[in-house]
């Protein structure tokens, strides 16, 4: 495959963007799918838009190209993603573009799926079509981190949700954690789960916590997520409320338990010579599973073992302005014993929800 090329011009950079506001549509109903966004132009003038929706429906392309209609043929096609080349639950959209005769496409990223990767670009310029790609590349991989970790790396993109006070507290000196923070952030936190493929968390906050793990969100009506429960040393109780959402629940444990209801699978092969669940064996089987992005709010213990391991690949922090004391730390950090262990983050972007603070940070990878 041709090297991404830089001497895009303003227009090209106004329609990349309009494709990718139109890919974030489906941030929340298009796994294990990514979230791809066409815009179909001739010149400055847009005569067609789409965005794939659900898994199994038409692509962005397809859409788009039926709302450019006669318009297509000639134009350029902006796609925030390489079309597909292969038949799935849907053709191929190289062949829907070079049907239609649009005269230049460019994408923003090459699909890392090895049916793709590259062959739909070249199956198009076989067909006279000028293309390109790189263009807005770095939002592009925003909108489908999970997508692209799972087909780069074999598992999904992790992201860790935490709720701490300025202290970095989770739970009071009472041992209450509902709710060190406010309303807005917890919505907020709600709309993080709902873009997510599945939610992890550890026995221990099932015990302690009883949480649903649900997506609760005004006039918005979604699937529910599969929730996976670290259980290693079997404690999974029956009626825990997280059954009550129909979610299916895979818990990693070691032995069956009788009486737990029938969505729950047990996951096994996972535990090491100690009894411990292997993080990366947990993760390798999720990425076999298609799921993309996956959403950890777990306890201490469990986060802080992902994270020592390097496996978490974003967190969300949403700091209360308030001080708690004595309490419990934000995680617990196997081998961090000395000062210059300790693990460095990047912010990436803050903002304020309601009363608290909401942080986005990635590890510092190579520092």
């Amino acid at each position: 495959m041709t090297e991404p090329i830089s001497d895009f011009s303003a227009v090209d950079h106004g329609h990349m963007a309009e494709a990718l506001r139109l890919a974030a549509r489906g941030l929340w109903t298009t796994h294990p799918n990514p979230r791809v966004g066409c815009v179909i132009a001739r010149g400055e003038r847009i005569v067609g838009r789409g965005w794939h929706e659900r898994a199994g429906e038409p692509h962005a392309e397809v859409h788009a190209l039926r709302d450019a209609g006669a318009d297509a043929r000639g134009a350029t096609a902006y796609i925030t993603l390489e079309p597909c080349n292969h038949y799935g639950r849907t053709p191929p959209c190289s062949a829907a573009l070079i049907e239609a005769g649009v005269g230049r496409v460019v994408a923003a990223i090459i699909d890392p799926h090895p049916e793709v990767s590259g062959r739909g670009l070249a199956r198009l310029a076989e067909a006279g079509i000028d293309v390109a790609h790189g263009l807005m590349e770095p939002q592009a991989r925003e909108l489908n981190p999970g997508f692209l970790t799972r087909f780069e790396t074999g598992r999904p993109y992790v992201r860790a949700k935490l709720a701490a006070s300025l202290d970095g507290r989770t739970v009071g000196p009472d041992g209450r954690s509902k709710w060190i923070t406010g309303e807005a952030a917890r919505r907020d936190g709600h709309r993080w789960r709902a873009r997510a493929d599945a939610l992890l968390t550890g026995i221990g906050t099932v015990v302690a916590d009883d949480p649903r793990l649900d997506v609760r969100l005004d006039g918005i009506d979604l699937p529910p997520r599969p929730i996976i429960v670290v259980d290693p040393n079997d404690r999974m109780p029956a009626r825990a409320r997280l059954f009550d959402t129909g979610a299916p629940v895979l818990r990693a444990g070691s032995e069956p338990i009788r009486g737990l209801p029938a969505h729950c699978e047990m996951l096994v092969g996972l535990l090491d010579e100690a009894g411990r669940i292997e993080l990366d064996a947990l993760l390798l089987e999720l990425g076999r599973r298609e799921l993309n992005e996956l959403h950890v709010e777990a306890g201490p213990t469990l986060t802080g073992a992902l994270l020592a391991a390097g496996r978490i690949d974003e967190l969300l922090l949403y700091q209360a302005p308030s001080l708690i004391g004595d309490g419990h730390p934000l995680v617990h950090l196997p081998g961090v014993e000395k000062l210059d262990q300790r693990l460095h983050m990047v912010p990436i972007e803050t903002r304020r929800v309601g009363p608290d603070f909401r942080i986005r940070m990635r590890p510092a990878r190579n520092r």
